[in-house]
């Protein structure tokens, strides 16, 4: 009915969101952390706060253990999916909305983290190029890092906690397209190489998905053949981990690698790096 095929990975939605637990569940913070004192609010994104609420409890619980406090706020969506169709208006009318909310922060002294590349891109980069004009839109933008960039800056300025131990296995990490397009590096990557004795390979290829674009019936099919250079790759460097910065990006690797992969030889794909670096620091989510 909705023109999504019927093969494609699609993501669960949880009764249990992140906002909705944020109050009860928040971590107790490390006095002793070298950046304790930083304050930031998580911009849960629609996906980490109903498909996925799991990567938010991560990020906080390894912020906290860095000594950062943190609150949860969702006050609209980014909108990434009306900007994928040409709705503009739509887009400016949320980016209003999450700037008349997390500005109050920001004037707090928070810093604001998005939990999803491409989230954190809308806010960084197409919000203040869509209202360029909006000053309240621009300091968001400006206050905004996407969660692995916020984590190696904490680590390049007052140094990470202790307590990181070596994973059992090797990471592949693949870039997802929309971290790559706001031009700050490879955190994801630099983040994971802060876990000792971490055994990191890349992938900077597409995975096919493209938003919504990959799970559609006329699509779908397309999508998995644009990410197979990826999922080949994935295969090939044989660690026990594949991770992309992106969920869906990620949901949709493990599709194709299922596919392709002799049995028995498919590789754990987390939903997000954070989730295996607080696994780093023996936090369970």
């Amino acid at each position: 009915m909705a023109g999504v095929h019927r093969d494609a990975a699609l993501p669960k939605f949880h009764r249990r969101t992140l906002t909705g637990d944020a109050d009860r569940e928040a971590p107790p913070l490390n006095r002793d952390a070298p950046a304790f004192g930083r304050k930031a609010v998580l911009y849960a994104t629609c996906y980490g706060n109903y498909n996925n609420p799991e990567i938010g409890r991560a990020a906080r619980a390894v912020l906290a253990r860095n000594g950062v406090e943190t609150k949860i706020l969702h006050p609209t969506c980014c909108g990434m999916p009306q900007f994928e169709q040409g709705d503009i208006g739509a887009v400016a009318g949320k980016a209003r909305i999450a700037a008349d909310a997390l500005l109050p922060w920001i004037d707090k002294g928070y810093d604001i983290i998005a939990l999803m590349p491409s989230c954190a891109l809308m806010l960084k980069f197409e919000w203040p190029l869509i209202l360029p004009e909006d000053p309240a839109v621009a300091r968001l933008g400006q206050a905004t890092s996407d969660i692995a960039q916020y984590i190696v800056d904490i680590a390049r300025n007052e140094g990470i906690a202790d307590g990181l131990s070596p994973l059992d296995g090797g990471v592949t990490v693949h870039l997802a397209c929309h971290a790559r397009a706001q031009n700050m590096g490879a955190k994801a990557v630099q983040m994971m190489r802060l876990i000792p004795g971490s055994d990191i390979k890349i992938i900077e290829r597409c995975s096919g998905h493209g938003g919504s674009w990959g799970v559609m019936k006329d699509n779908f099919e397309t999508a998995l053949k644009i990410g197979r250079p990826a999922m080949r790759q994935a295969i090939k460097n044989a660690s026990k981990y594949v991770v992309s910065e992106c969920p869906l990006a990620g949901m949709h690797l493990a599709q194709g690698i299922e596919g392709l992969a002799d049995s028995g030889a498919t590789p754990q794909i987390p939903s997000h790096p954070i989730l295996l670096f607080a696994r780093a620091y023996g936090i369970a989510v």
